[in-house]
């Protein structure tokens, strides 16, 4: 992954609560973002249009633009719009695609961008990376953080389950990402950053010990709290590190034999589980194992389709997937028949913890 833009190191400000949209426009009217209220308002399918149609009033002179696809191709095509007129600030609606096109066509021409979430999947909607699709896959690309955050619970409640239940996978797998950080720090001395490991942390134990439900303002709340904390302390560190390991080598691996399998969050909430019982740390496997199970993701091969000898093929494969990461699978570097072993003996600390 290239270095991670750091222009902007925190937002300027961040709103989770009902009703925000709203208020869109007041926070436009705050200089620091927009001088002269010229914005470009990019959105994609569904919920993103209704935003667009609740707060255009409140917009001034803003241009909106429609993107779909979530491509490099589209990121462009939309920079290219972008630079045909000066613009305070462009403001990405909607879910991860447009967010994160968004995010790469503003970081071209240097336009600070604002994030409107419409849904809470993962940590893209305040993170410094981009993910987005080209001729040969899919790449992260570096970008500047949003230099605002808003996030309304009226679009995420109305929003598919699934997508909230990713972001919780996503946010957990902080946990893990940090523990292979502090591993690698250890073992090969490789430099660390306390206050992005504390931010990324303290986000992820504020939602795994949260006791509400999905459907609870104040759960929502706390899971885009540590989606955005995630986005910030890899801002801060200008890598990745705090919010990527071993858990995201998997679900990398996942996506390169078996693509379809599932979402980025639910793969990589599984992948931090089974990461977390090859450390060792029973306490903390034990934690997480509740907390996916709770929220009904996945903590099986099987919950996403996967055999386990297809698990343990994605496994053995994922170092490949990131060969400058040093995480706990580098680190134990277990051939397949020990990896079988070891999934055998995960089931069976499973079924200790969820019956």
């Amino acid at each position: 992954m290239p270095l991670l833009a750091r222009t902007v190191t925190t937002p300027l400000s961040i709103e989770v609560r009902r009703g925000a949209v709203a208020d869109l426009g007041a926070l436009l009217a705050d200089r620091r973002i927009s001088g002269g209220g010229d914005v470009a308002v990019v959105v994609g399918p569904g919920q993103g249009e209704k935003v667009v149609e609740l707060c255009l009033p409140s917009l001034g002179s803003a241009d909106v633009f429609t993107v779909a696809g979530g491509s490099v191709d589209s990121a462009n095509e939309l920079g290219d719009k972008l630079r045909r007129r000066h613009y305070d600030a462009v403001i990405g609606i909607g879910g991860g695609k447009t967010i994160d096109t968004a995010k790469y066509a503003a970081t071209r021409y240097g336009i600070p961008m604002v994030t409107v979430a419409t849904s809470l999947a993962n940590d893209g909607i305040a993170s410094p990376v981009a993910s987005l699709t080209h001729e040969g896959g899919k790449g992260s690309y570096g970008v500047h953080i949003p230099i605002a955050v808003l996030v309304d619970l009226d679009f995420v409640e109305n929003g598919p389950d699934r997508q909230t239940q990713a972001g919780i996978g996503d946010a957990v797998s902080n946990l893990s990402a940090c523990a292979d950080w502090e591993l690698a720090h250890r073992v090969r001395g490789e430099p660390i950053d306390g206050l992005a490991v504390t931010l990324a942390r303290t986000g992820a134990e504020a939602l795994v010990n949260h006791p509400g439900k999905i459907t609870d303002d104040a759960f929502l709340t706390t899971l885009a709290e540590a989606l955005i904390l995630g986005g910030i302390s890899m801002s801060i560190c200008g890598s990745s590190r705090p919010a990527s390991g071993g858990d995201h080598e998997i679900s990398h691996a996942i996506d390169h034999l078996f693509p379809g399998t599932g979402s980025h969050g639910e793969q990589v909430g599984l992948g931090a589980l089974f990461c977390t019982f090859l450390r060792g740390d029973r306490e903390r496997f034990g934690q997480l194992a509740r907390c996916l199970h709770r929220h009904g993701l996945a903590t099986r091969p099987g919950d996403l389709g996967l055999t386990d000898e297809q698990f343990v093929e994605a496994v053995a494969f994922a170092p490949n997937t990131r060969p400058d990461r040093y995480t706990i699978l580098e680190h134990l570097a277990l051939p397949a028949d020990a990896l079988r072993t070891r999934l055998g003996d995960y089931v069976d600390a499973l079924r200790e913890h969820l019956g």
